[in-house]
């Protein structure tokens, strides 16, 4: 109700109030009164408190596009200014608003700010903001590397983004050293010139030892895989076996030879198939679902916990679970040979592959088999013999799996269904977590039986509740916006390629999926669909079905996957509302429709955060991988081009950065509309997509950072790189494809690398605590110092970026990009939407 109050509010106001107004004047323009007086300043207060809704000085109301302000979320460059990501853009055209430094005032990267707008003075610019409010902080406890003096000490963040170090008192030093990984907790936040101050309240342990890089990434991102006391307890005392009171009013499968089907070192189990073919060419599947809902109830420690979390995390070396072990591995999970609730999507297919009818029921299942994508390619596509004749009396069913899963392949084609199909990187690690192998995975004949099966099920299930016209909590993927696919199709052109729109402008996906068939198999096929895939909107959840584009589904959600995601566990709560009388009741509609805006939004930022999480170990762990191969040349495929340099991505995937100042034969000069550098001298171009040789130069996992020369236009300088942390050997003894052959004088570079860079670090050491004694006098941050400077270049250069500093974290191409990814969704491995070899589905 406070959130239709709320919305009720902000829709009079964008139609009818178009300047700042008293609240008894909104209040008497909405006709409220008595009772609804009460909930108008409610949730008036709540509006004004997030700035969806900005109180002027004179203590009138408007909205903030009605006053000159813009409402966002600020993203810091690195580099002393920023710029607000808007929360309403007005406009698709509309563009963020850039910040000078002199004008951030105490905001932090992350932050979520007011600022007042004005156009930039020069022309074609962003618009230009002074941030007047900040609105919420992002960052109350930060981790970074502590250096310190005999009486004070600065924190250096890890993100680079919040630009400037902490300033620690040193009574504030927490017990930590020189060279450690920290948590500070901010107590004072920058003004001025003046840097942050703040306290140590965790350390984590030396930089560069086991495990203290991925716990550094934990820290920041605020995961925690252990549970508050109150939750476990809950979890505890749940019974591990299904009780008999439990098996009432369900569906008894338990003489079904259901399987599971799943990595070979997944632990937790949340769904499992069954299917049978047809006397007339169809087929019976039965996709059922751990009853997470039945354990996990409403306002509960683990609803609220698992809420909080929003989904399990899956790091490079571990995961954090949504839920407790006792759940996820334990008496939710459908392990072989033990009865399990489940919740059931059984559904009639036609030999065409198109659902005639289906049941949602509660079930109860004892799944007869464990296999594995390893076991069922062996069964169906490697006919391996004793792989083939361990799971005989499985083969019937494998084979019906793989013949349904052939014809929903083809309805979903039919329609227009995008499949990118980036391939996945996996990082293999040793006992210390030092990184000996990166593995390219391509989808599988068993991921994609599984997918579509889980595709299936969740299109069935969304379908069902839009038709009953209940609330509901669906999975949405909007149409790209125009903007986007304008600068899409400028950079195909390239190609010979073109996503056409239909006769009322607007792009379908099989427009996008036609390019996509083109270039299949042909060298710029990676380029093309990672630029096509950076075009798409971000899929979420929403309280309203907008449909799935990239799936060319009129109907989806998230049904399948409620022990790592919060989103599922909602869908089979609104369900199990229905099983009684096939409706929710009118309390149960209006208490629903209250809280599904919230869990959509929350569980969408959540996602968010698991996906950064999850790409920044992984990321950590390829350079770590690569330091080891310094000074040697790989083939390339450039992924990306700027006027800094171009963006060059290995055959193991691994992407790292040209800078054109390391480009020496000629002058080069970024032509955007060929997205190419080309000399001014020899006209040599360099384009998207061309293949070329590179040398490594360096590979700093602390910047997160990999820096490459073109072999034939650049110059290496033995020991400029970075030297290899302590444990790196280990990863000598990679196979990988990508892996150089060694040479006998790497060692000797490597030795005389190491020595000048002791020597370096050494000379650096001593400068290093002169300038922050130094500095420490004002509280004035190195990146401080240099905001104005940046700014003025800024303003007045227009070729700002080409002086930027390496960072494989800029490519304008494929930023943001959901690495290794199928859909626009952002995620660790591959589709958030279709596979679970990627452990979302």
């Amino acid at each position: 109700m406070k959130n239709e109050f709320e919305e009720k509010i902000l829709s009079y106001m964008r139609e009818t109030v178009h300047r700042p107004m008293p609240a008894e004047e909104l209040a008497a323009g909405m006709d409220f009164s008595g009772a609804e007086l009460d909930m108008f300043w409610e949730a008036l207060a709540a509006l004004e408190k997030r700035a969806a809704v900005i109180k002027n000085r004179s203590g009138l109301y408007g909205l903030p596009e009605h006053m000159n302000l813009v409402v966002g979320k600020l993203s810091m460059s690195g580099k002393g200014y920023g710029f607000i990501i808007p929360d309403v853009k007005l406009t698709e055209a509309e563009t963020d608003v850039f910040v000078p430094g002199a004008m951030l005032g105490s905001a932090m990267h992350g932050d979520r700010v007011v600022a007042r707008v004005s156009p930039s003075p020069i022309p074609g610019r962003s618009r230009e903001g002074e941030i007047i409010r900040i609105v919420e902080r992002a960052n109350t406890k930060i981790v970074g590397t502590f250096a310190s003096t005999r009486s004070f000490a600065f924190v250096t963040p890890d993100d680079q983004k919040l630009g400037q170090d902490i300033f620690i008192p040193k009574k504030a030093f927490g017990g930590a050293k020189n060279g450690m990984k920290v948590v500070v907790e901010i107590t004072k936040w920058p003004e001025g010139r003046h840097s942050a101050e703040g306290q140590i309240t965790e350390v984590l342990g030396k930089t560069g030892d086991p495990g203290v890089d991925v716990l550094s990434v934990m820290r920041q991102y605020d995961l925690s895989q252990e549970f508050p006391p109150e939750v476990q307890e809950e979890a505890n005392h749940i019974q591990q076996t299904v009780m008999p009171q439990e098996y009432e009013g369900r569906r008894d499968r338990r003489d079904f030879t259901t399987v599971t089907i799943d990595g070979d070192d997944s632990k937790d189990f949340d769904d499992a198939v069954y299917a049978e073919r047809r006397k007339d060419g169809g087929w019976f599947l039965g996709v059922y679902i751990a009853d997470v809902s039945w354990y996990v109830r409403e306002g509960k420690p683990l609803d609220k916990e698992a809420y909080a979390r929003g989904t399990s995390v899956y790091l490079v070396d571990r995961v954090i679970p949504m839920l407790p072990f006792e759940l996820s591995n334990g008496i939710c999970s459908l392990n072989q040979g033990e009865d399990r609730l489940s919740m059931a999507c059984e559904m009639q297919i036609s030999p065409n592959g198109n659902v005639e009818s289906y049941e949602i029921i509660p079930a109860v299942i004892r799944v007869y088999r464990r296999l594995t994508y390893n076991i069922v390619n062996k069964v169906l596509v490697d006919g391996e013999p004793e792989v083939v004749e361990k799971n005989r009396d499985l083969l019937p069913m494998l084979e019906t799996l793989r013949d349904l899963r052939n014809a929903r392949k083809k309805v979903r084609h039919a329609r227009g269904s995008i499949d990118f199909d980036l391939p996945e990187i996996k990082v293999k690690l040793d006992g210390e977590g030092h990184p000996i192998e990166l593995i390219k995975r391509e989808g599988s004949l068993s991921e994609s039986i599984v997918e579509e099966c889980m595709l299936l099920a969740n299109e069935t299930v969304a379908e069902h509740m839009e038709k009953k016209e209940l609330p509901f909590l669906y999975r949405v993927h909007e149409q790209p916006s125009s903007e986007k696919i304008e600068r899409l199709n400028n950079l195909l052109a390239m190609f010979g390629l073109h996503v056409q729109a239909n006769e009322d402008g607007e792009i379908r996906p099989r427009d996008v999926e036609k390019v996509l068939e083109r270039v299949e198999g042909r060298p710029e096929e990676r380029i093309v669909s990672a630029v096509s895939l950076r075009s798409m909107q971000q899929a979420r959840y929403a309280d309203a079905n907008l449909g799935h584009f990239g799936l060319a589904a009129t109907y989806y959600t998230h049904f399948t996957s409620p022990i790592r995601r919060y989103p599922d566990l909602i869908v089979h709560r609104l369900l199990r509302e229905t099983f009684a009388s096939g409706t929710m009741s009118a309390k149960m509609q209006d208490h629903a429709r209250g809280i599904l805006p919230d869990i959509a939004d929350h569980t969408s930022q959540r996602e968010r955060v698991a996906v950064e999480a999850e790409r920044e170990t992984t990321e950590m762990k390829e350079i770590e991988y690569m330091t080891q191969f310094v000074g040697e040349t790989f083939t390339g495929v450039i992924s990306g081009v700027t006027a800094f340099g171009l963006f060059v991505e290995l055959e193991n995937g691994v992407e790292g950065l040209v800078h054109v100042s390391r480009m020496v034969n000629d002058y080069y000069e970024y032509v955007e509309e060929q997205y190419a550098l080309i000399g001014e001298r020899t006209r040599k171009a360099y384009q998207l997509g061309d293949e070329v040789e590179v040398v490594l130069v360096r590979a700093s996992v602390e910047e997160r950072n990999i820096d490459f020369i073109l072999k034939d236009n650049g110059v290496y300088v033995q020991g400029e790189s970075d030297k290899p942390q302590k444990g790196k050997s280990s990863a000598k003894k990679v196979k990988s494809e990508a892996a150089p052959k060694k040479t006998a004088s790497k060692s000797k570079a490597k030795t005389a690398a190491s020595k000048k860079k002791e020597e370096k670090k050494e000379t650096a050491k001593k400068s290093s605590k002169k300038a922050v004694k130094a500095e420490t006098k004002s509280k004035k941050t190195a990146s401080q110092k240099t905001a104005d400077k940046k700014t003025a270049e800024k303003k007045t250069a227009g070729k700002e970026t080409a002086k930027r500093s390496s960072s494989r974290k800029v490519n304008p191409i494929l930023e943001g990009l959901p690495s290794k990814a199928v859909w626009p969704d952002p995620k660790p491995q591959a589709s958030s939407e279709k596979t679970k070899a990627g452990r979302r589905k």
